[in-house]
């Protein structure tokens, strides 16, 4: 069933349609699959939170995370711009005191 430890998303789904639409109790799904019951209770609080965005897997984001960072990276080249046009402002307003 597993790889180096690591099981699919599409197995970790199967396990959570047989949990509840099937009525599979954590305990025999763990005999039945071979895997630790605390793993499934792992599995099963992380779909219950996400559903279908659950199990995205390493190194890849829920399409709601990826949205978060790409807006805070956009907030965060706004500000900066915002910080440089002050100074030029501030520049600008000083040559033209230093003019009068």
């Amino acid at each position: 069933m597993s790889t180096h430890g690591e099981n699919s998303r599409e197995f970790k789904f199967k396990i959570m349609e047989l949990h509840f639409k099937d009525n599979i109790s954590v305990k025999v799904l763990s005999e039945k699959f071979a895997i630790p019951e605390q793993t499934i209770y792992t599995w099963r609080r992380e779909y219950r939170k996400y559903g279908e965005d659950a199990f995205v897997g390493c190194g890849k984001q829920r399409p709601q995370d990826a949205e978060l960072r790409r807006l805070k990276k956009e907030n965060e080249k706004l500000r900066m711009q915002v910080e440089i046009l002050k100074k030029v402002a501030a520049y600008q307003a000083e040559q033209e005191s230093k003019k009068r």
